[in-house]
């Protein structure tokens, strides 16, 4: 048996969701013609309060099409330094929207609105760079699938419009922030200008994700996607997917975030160092492997020797996410490997 860890995207439609996909309703979605794609547009806006709703192949895309809507170029977009809009989407608001960012830095990513705020300079003349978005990611994956405060995201949206300074939630894994805090999709919707979800990652849709906005700038986004190559034609095979993870998948998240606990004791219960389970909120569960003899590079190619796939994504940081493949007999192996590679790791030294 094979644990795949590595990420919450390495899911596969389950056989009901490929009979969805199989019967859906479709037409050319970049006529707008496709059923499936706009209901389930429609149906994801009202979700977050909002008017429109554009379906994209990836989340990167969603994020992009949003900050363009907000940030001109030239103009400035801030965000914490590990969130996924400035490491892990290559440059792409610098490349395609001439966007520039600064960045605060946050101990597991955790919003403080004052930490935020001080670095916003709007309105700052001929001279210097204003400052016109402010994203926020929830959860925050690097930061380890941390849930945003809802308090902190209020007053940072109570004093950003009073700024003049417009919000966008980077919500991949929104959904998983809603199931562990139980604040509402429209809660978290009302405090911002445009958000981005994504349905392949805990939601187990083999592809899609979505920009929510108002239907002027959904109506902006739907021409930048076209332009950079991702209009769609007959998607409603894979909105459908999209239908179905929100009917069957949002609640059962709360058996990931109980998985992902039990990975995070196990751990403890070897290295305490390595991460502390009080802090995981959600399903990702970060290592540190700070003061043991291998690298994380090392440690994931001993663990996938042993059947558990994991994501080294720092020199000493290692990543574990939990997902709907993965049941409480792959968390029981994973369990067991993960100890035994942890006890080598800092005893061999």
């Amino acid at each position: 048996m094979i644990v795949d860890l590595r990420s919450d995207t390495v899911t596969r439609p389950s056989q009901e969701m490929r009979a969805a996909m199989m019967s859906a309703e479709v037409g050319d979605d970049v006529y707008s013609d496709d059923p499936t794609v706009n209901s389930l547009e429609d149906r994801v806006a009202k979700l977050f309060g909002k008017e429109a709703a554009i379906f994209t192949p990836s989340g990167s895309l969603a994020n992009q099409l949003a900050i363009r809507t907000l940030v001109k170029p030239g103009e400035e977009l801030i965000c914490e330094s590990n969130s996924h809009i400035v490491r892990a989407e290559l440059g792409a608001g610098a490349t395609f929207s001439g966007i520039t960012t600064r960045t605060w830095s946050a101990n597991r990513g955790m919003l403080a609105a004052d930490e935020a705020l001080e670095l916003a300079r709007p309105d700052s003349g001929p001279y210097l760079v204003s400052t016109t978005a402010i994203a926020v990611e929830n959860t925050h994956n690097f930061g380890g699938g941390t849930v945003q405060p809802i308090d902190e995201i209020k007053r940072l949206a109570s004093t950003a419009n009073s700024m003049g300074v417009k919000l966008h939630l980077d919500g991949a894994r929104i959904w998983n922030a809603h199931v562990a805090s139980k604040v509402s999709l429209l809660e978290y919707g009302k405090y911002f200008e445009t958000v981005s979800v994504c349905l392949s990652k805990g939601l187990g849709a083999p592809i899609g994700s979505l920009m929510i906005s108002t239907k002027e700038r959904v109506t902006t986004a739907r021409v930048w996607r076209k332009r950079y190559g991702a209009g769609m034609r007959q998607v409603g095979i894979l909105a459908a997917a999209g239908h179905f993870a929100l009917d069957r998948n949002i609640e059962r998240l709360e058996d990931d975030h109980a998985r992902a606990k039990k990975l995070a004791i196990a751990c403890n219960s070897i290295v305490a160092s390595t991460v502390n389970p009080a802090e995981i909120e959600t399903n990702i569960v970060g290592l540190d492997l700070t003061g043991s003899s291998w690298n994380a590079g090392e440690f994931a190619v001993k663990a996938k020797e042993s059947g558990v796939w994991v994501g080294a994504l720092g020199p000493k940081y290692v990543r574990l996410v939990t997902h709907l493949d993965v049941d409480d007999a792959g968390i029981e192996k994973a369990s067991a490997v993960l100890k035994d590679l942890l006890e080598r790791a800092f005893m061999s030294k």
